[in-house]
């Protein structure tokens, strides 16, 4: 089902009742870009702490905007044994135009290409987008309120604007100095729009929006703790758990749900059956790769097969009890609230504390001999066509190389073992370290400067 900013207001009632009714949703968002062009040490990189990664990410990822967001909402269905009913729609985004806001974004000429290829609707997009402002947006909104620097373009429903006026004005009869009333089911911007025209209306009155920011990478994971309590990641399970079943090698979301739908899966016959709800049909017997929707539903339906699978694991030959989603859940839990990072230091975030140290190849140093002047980027092509490394400058004739994967490691350490001009050994912080060097000249100084004062201060025999 797709809904834009026509068949927002209409379908909300319903939505909320689904997901509040639900066992679980399935999340997929479509960006109008992936990532910037960023150069150099602005580029995501095995080598950045997990703040340096959440920054260069923020960074890039604003350039851009949602197109849109797809949810699957999955029940399991009354009287029927591990059957669930999946409800998906896209919902179709486009920055709001209100008082001097007037958005700028990037269109990524790859993406773009990428979401034609399969059938992305534009024109959805673009003519009957939900508007939505951002964090940054909304406080220039709220500077601009404050200062007075501010013009209506559009009104919302007069007769609410009404009834919102009347129940305001009837309170100011009776309120006191410093007496205050809230007014509820308004928000987002509708809840500008209202604030803007109560205070041209009835200017003896204040009124403000609660305020909640983001501002650092420890506030971004306790932000979206707080909003998604019980968050797993598809990719972070799958991954896991794939090379244990001897299941052959994919690149995407598509290629995991085909594998799991295979005879290929030793529990597909008793797995959980999943269905799709009335009006909500279109993706029966079709394929719809990188629709928002189809890709929340796919996120759905890897999760519970790959439970079931986590499951029958359990419980060994033993025949299963009637599996129902808390018992998925309980499999599950290993991986409740931690997210796969592709490129970063650690392998993932865990959203409730601290992340897990990295399990990932230790670090390379590469020692260049009669290469002068060369950088960082002739260090990677020297060695992309075997094994892509990230590469970090140590010192004017050495750096250090980092990859993802234990077998590129042992690849490189053998094919470059004798080599006349590049030595290739683990990076060993007390050896390799430029700090701890020049610590060590500076204490062997200090020594010397001491052993020969003792000598000098000794009185002759």
């Amino acid at each position: 089902m797709d809904v834009g900013a026509d068949e927002f207001e209409q379908s909300l009632p319903m939505l909320q009742e689904l997901v509040l009714g639900a066992d679980f949703v399935g999340l997929d968002i479509e960006f109008t870009g992936l990532r910037s062009n960023l150069a150099g040490p602005q580029q995501i990189s095995l080598f950045d702490l997990p703040s340096e990664w959440y920054l260069k990410t923020r960074q890039s990822v604003q350039q851009f905007t949602v197109c849109q967001i797809g949810l699957s909402v999955f029940s399991c269905i009354e009287g029927e044994s591990n059957k669930y009913v999946a409800h998906s729609c896209n919902f179709f985004l486009f920055p709001t135009t209100f008082g001097i806001l007037d958005s700028e974004f990037s269109f990524q000429a790859s993406s773009v290409q990428f979401l034609n290829q399969y059938g992305f609707n534009y024109n959805k997009f673009l003519k009957n987008g939900i508007p939505y402002m951002n964090e940054e947006q909304e406080k220039k909104i709220k500077r601009n309120i404050l200062t007075g620097n501010w013009r209506v373009r559009s009104f919302p429903d007069k007769d609410q604007i009404k009834v919102v006026i009347d129940e305001v004005t009837q309170w100011l009869d009776l309120a006191e100095e410093g007496d205050w009333m809230t007014l509820p089911g308004i928000a987002g911007l509708r809840a500008f729009e209202v604030q803007l025209v109560l205070r041209q209306a009835l200017p003896n009155i204040w009124t403000v929006l609660q305020d909640e920011g983001s501002e650092s990478y420890d506030q971004f994971k306790q932000n979206i703790h707080n909003l998604f309590p019980v968050l797993i990641d598809t990719k972070n399970v799958t991954k896991d758990i794939w090379k244990e079943l001897n299941f052959p090698r994919v690149s995407n979301l598509s290629e995991v749900y085909k594998v799991l739908n295979s005879d290929l899966n030793p529990t597909k016959n008793s797995g959980p059956v999943i269905i799709h709800a009335r009006k909500c049909e279109k993706y029966v017997g079709m394929e719809y790769p990188h629709e928002a929707a189809y890709d929340a539903f796919l996120c759905g339906s890897v999760l519970l097969k790959v439970a079931h699978l986590l499951l029958q694991r359990l419980h060994g030959n033993s025949p299963i009890p009637e599996p129902c989603f808390s018992q998925y859940l309980h499999v599950l839990a290993p991986y409740v609230n931690q997210v796969n990072l592709i490129r970063a230091g650690v392998p993932k975030i865990n959203f409730p504390g601290p992340d897990y140290p990295s399990i990932r190849p230790p670090i390379l140093i590469l020692s260049v001999r009669k290469w002068l002047g060369v950088s960082e980027q002739q260090v990677y092509h020297e060695f992309h066509n075997l094994c892509k490394f990230d590469v970090r400058r140590l010192t004017r004739s050495q750096f250090l190389l980092l990859t993802n994967k234990f077998k590129d490691l042992r690849n490189v350490l053998k094919e470059y073992r004798g080599h006349p001009t590049l030595q290739l050994s683990v990076y060993r912080y007390w050896r390799h370290s430029p700090n701890v060097n020049c610590l060590l000249q500076v204490c062997g100084i200090v020594t010397t400067w001491a052993v020969l004062a003792f000598l000098l201060g000794r009185p002759s025999p």
